[in-house]
């Protein structure tokens, strides 16, 4: 499966779960959901996905994503009314930590399923 095929097959999940239970839950129901609607349509999706980040050869800190499909594209949720930059830093980050190229940030907000497509740039961060 290309890419784009891989994302849009993640986004329908995620707007199959929103359709199904709306807004008001915390993220990690929604995080549940996704992960069965997300292996319901044939994907490999591991929750809490450990990243560590390094300097200098050593690790300097631990996070978790929420979701990595496919060993391809990391998903980071949110159930807030809306985005800030924070949440797509974030995202940013993770995939620099992980080397992955895409990442999708999923907002369960009051309205719709919000998404944000975010791409790997080593350039702004002056990496070769």
């Amino acid at each position: 499966m290309q890419q784009k095929e891989l994302t849009e097959a993640i986004i329908g999940c995620a707007y199959r779960v929103y359709n199904r239970m709306g807004f008001g839950f915390l993220e990690s129901v929604y995080e549940k959901c996704l992960i069965l609607e997300l292996r319901n349509a044939g994907l490999q999706a591991l929750r809490q996905y450990p990243i560590q980040v390094y300097y200098e050869d050593q690790v300097v800190g631990d996070f978790v994503a929420d979701i990595l499909v496919q060993d391809v594209v990391i998903l980071e949720l949110k159930s807030v009314r809306s985005l800030a930059t924070a949440h797509e830093v974030q995202l940013v980050n993770y995939l620099i930590a992980t080397g992955k190229e895409v990442g999708l940030l999923l907002n369960f907000s009051e309205r719709c399923v919000e998404v944000k497509r975010k791409v790997r740039c080593l350039e702004a961060r002056g990496h070769d």
